[in-house]
């Protein structure tokens, strides 16, 4: 939102959506004067600061001198043509309320806060595609008990009921067991996420609550902060696979693309995962645009993890007697234990999204063996019982 000419907001939104990203996380309000190690920095064409409220110094972090008491209308409408714009392209908004990278702010559960998030309902609820995220590295600036209270007052005003989360620094600090809370949004950077994602679902499931689970920031194209794993540990292709693994545990997952193109830096046709502009050097959701080929190929939505049908090397998902979704991360070949019948089978290439139909398969005892994958990447092979 921080771009002043808003064709590059539009610009974003429908690249985005051709490489069949279907949700984006948006702030709404927040200012930054980090580089985070990427070129984008404020200028005439963009800025770090947003400001739902009127500023005498808008630029300043420290002291831009808010009025909390009145709405920058302006900015309001700008951000209601965004969400109108993304809707219009079925992209859901998950709308951040702030972010810990800078002090002015309203105070914890004073009234200009409950102010503005009355505000912010109702002008956005109405829109169908909004998502609400309590903030950004929200415990570095509040506490569970404001962050429950907050919740469940947004869960309250809101007439139409949308998914809300947070978005804590510490995967831990989740509100899980509330009525208000309807997804998780982790950060975990650990190149380990099936068994992470898994472990997540069961933790959900010992509260009584089945809520989806999602990693919404577990890495970004190309950039190597000092808590990340080591290079390769962001590359595009590490971050394609870490997106199956994530998929394949029946989980979600967000990430980011390069700013290494800048902007107001030369050549400045970038910006990435900070204000959403990318450009053709930029290639990680191409591969994630072959996973969801993959994914909406089937009725992923019914199926569940069920790793112990496959062999140790291999992930599925599955649900028994009608559909099996493998996936093998170093190719190969894999064991299934199926239930007893004809299949249709195919191959699916994971690096490239081509497909190699297998035909009829029948499996007539406890299990299936494959033949070897015709490749030597990752691939994927989806079983579905045929009437």
């Amino acid at each position: 939102m921080g771009w002043r000419d808003e064709r590059h907001i539009r610009y974003s939104i429908e690249r985005l959506r051709q490489l069949k990203v279907n949700r984006i996380r948006t702030l709404l309000a927040g200012h930054a004067n980090l580089f985070w190690g990427d070129a984008v920095m404020t200028g005439s064409g963009f800025t770090m600061a947003l400001r739902p409220w009127p500023a005498e110094a808008p630029e300043s972090l420290d002291n831009p001198r808010l009025d909390f008491t009145r709405f920058n209308v302006p900015y309001w409408q700008k951000y209601e043509r965004m969400l109108r714009f993304a809707r219009d392209r079925d992209v859901v908004i998950s709308v951040i309320f702030d972010i810990s990278t800078h002090p002015a702010q309203p105070a914890a559960g004073s009234e200009d806060e409950r102010r503005y998030l009355r505000y912010a309902i109702a002008r956005l609820a109405a829109f169908s595609n909004v998502t609400w995220d309590l903030g950004d590295d929200l415990d570095s600036f509040r506490d569970e008990k404001w962050t429950h209270e907050t919740g469940t007052l947004l869960h309250d005003r809101d007439p139409y009921k949308h998914l809300a989360t947070s978005h804590p620094a510490h995967r831990e600090h989740q509100d899980r067991a509330s009525a208000w809370f309807g997804f998780t949004s982790i950060q975990d950077w650990s190149r380990a996420q099936h068994a992470l994602m898994l472990g997540e679902r069961q933790i959900q499931l010992r509260t009584g609550r089945i809520i989806p689970q999602a990693n919404e920031e577990y890495g970004y194209e190309d950039h190597y902060p000092a808590w990340a794993p080591a290079p390769p540990g962001d590359s595009a292709e590490t971050l394609r696979r870490v997106a199956w693994d994530i998929a394949m545990a029946g989980a979600y997952g967000t990430a980011g693309e390069s700013a290494r193109r800048g902007t107001n830096v030369w050549p400045d046709t970038g910006g990435g995962w900070i204000n959403g502009r990318g450009d053709d050097t930029m290639v990680m959701l191409r591969g994630y645009a072959h996973m969801v080929d993959f994914f909406t190929s089937f009725d992923w939505w019914k199926t569940e993890p069920h790793d112990e049908l496959v062999d140790q090397d291999a992930y599925c998902l599955a649900k028994p007697g009608e559909i099996y979704a493998v996936y093998l991360p170093r190719a190969g070949q894999v064991t299934l234990k199926a239930e007893p019948g004809r299949y249709e089978a195919t191959w699916f290439d994971a690096f490239t999204g081509d497909t190699a139909p297998l035909g009829e398969v029948s499996v007539s005892g406890s299990s299936w063996t494959s033949p070897k994958a015709p490749g030597w990447n990752d691939w994927a092979l989806l079983l579905r019982r045929r009437p």
